[in-house]
C-alpha cells in the first residue's frame, strides 16, 4: 500500500499546488491513499466547509488540521457532519468533531488515521501520548492493522518522543505544523515509518509561507501587522510511505518534494 501524506497546505497557493500535482503524483506513484493537513489553507489561517468539499472532490480522502482548525467559525458546525475532516483527538471532551477516522482504499483495506496535538508551546490539551494509546486499542480491536498518525505539534523532542513510544503499534507518526520540511524520515525498529515534519504545500520565497517583509517588521517592531500570504515558489511537500497492509509494518518512506514555480 502506498500512502501520500502532504504538508500542511497554505492559503490559494498550497490549493492551487494540490490542484496541478495531485493527479500527475496519484498516478505516477500509484498511491491507493492519501492525507493532507489542510489546516491553514483559507487565506493562511483555518480551513472552510467550501475548500474542505473541494479537496474531498480532488482525491484528498482525509484531512487532518491542528491548532487553526477553529479560525473560520463556520467550520464549527460543519465538522461534525464531516467525518474526513478531522481536529486533534486529544482535545477536550464535549469539542465539536472527531480526532479519528477509518477509512478504506479502493481495494478494501481499512485504515486508522488519528490527528493529534503537541502540548510543549501549543494549547494545554489531553495528553497526546495517552490519547494515542486509547484510540489505538480501539483501532485493533477491529481488527485494524493500518494506522496514521498526524502528530501537529511545535517542539521536535515531542514528535521523536511519539514516534519512539508508538513504534510497532502504529504504521506512521509523521510530524506536521512547523511547514519546514525535515531531513530524518527512517523507519524505526519496530516498523513504524517516522518524520518529524513533512514540510509545507504553498509559497516557499516567504516565512513559512507568508509574506517575508511583514514577518520581519512583526519580529522587528513587535506591532500586530496583518499578514498575508505569499505567492512565489509554490512547492508541495510531503512523504510517500510504503506500508505492508497484512501486517501494518511500513516498508520504506521517502521525501517529496514538488516544485511548481513561481
Amino acid at each position: 500500500m502506498n500512502v501520500l501524506v502532504i504538508g500542511d497546505i497554505v492559503g490559494k497557493p498550497g490549493r492551487q499546488a494540490i490542484s496541478h500535482a495531485l493527479p500527475e503524483l496519484i498516478a505516477q506513484h500509484l498511491i491507493d491513499l492519501c492525507i493532507a493537513n489542510g489546516e491553514n489553507a483559507a487565506g493562511g489561517f483555518g480551513i472552510t466547509p467550501e475548500i474542505t468539499q473541494q479537496f474531498l472532490e480532488m482525491n484528498i480522502h482525509v484531512l487532518t488540521t491542528g491548532n487553526h482548525i477553529w479560525d473560520r467559525k463556520e467550520i464549527e458546525g460543519f465538522i461534525n457532519r464531516e467525518p474526513r475532516l478531522l481536529r486533534p483527538a486529544n482535545y477536550p471532551e464535549g469539542v465539536p468533531g472527531n480526532g479519528t477516522v477509518i477509512v478504506e482504499t479502493p481495494v478494501g483495506h481499512s485504515v486508522g488515521i488519528i490527528n493529534l496535538s503537541g502540548r510543549v508551546f501549543m494549547q494545554n490539551l489531553d495528553c497526546p501520548f495517552r490519547v494515542a494509546q486509547k484510540i489505538i486499542n480501539e483501532f485493533k480491536a477491529k481488527q485494524v492493522k493500518v494506522i496514521i498518525v498526524d502528530m501537529h505539534a511545535e517542539a521536535t523532542s515531542e514528535k521523536i518522543a511519539l514516534g519512539w513510544y508508538l513504534d510497532g503499534q502504529v504504521s506512521a507518526v509523521l510530524g506536521t505544523h512547523t511547514h519546514v520540511q525535515t531531513a530524518d524520515e527512517k523507519i524505526l525498529p519496530n516498523g513504524t515509518a517516522y518524520i518529524t515534519d513533512i514540510g509545507m504545500t504553498g509559497a516557499h520565497d516567504s516565512v513559512i509561507g507568508l509574506k517575508k517583509d511583514i514577518v520581519l517588521k512583526r519580529f522587528m517592531l513587535q506591532m500586530p501587522f496583518h499578514y498575508d500570504v505569499a505567492k512565489k515558489d509554490i512547492q508541495l511537500n510531503g512523504v510517500i510511505v510504503q506500508i505492508d497492509e497484512t501486517t501494518g509494518r511500513a516498508t520504506n518512506i521517502r521525501r517529496l518534494n514538488y516544485n511548481l514555480g513561481s
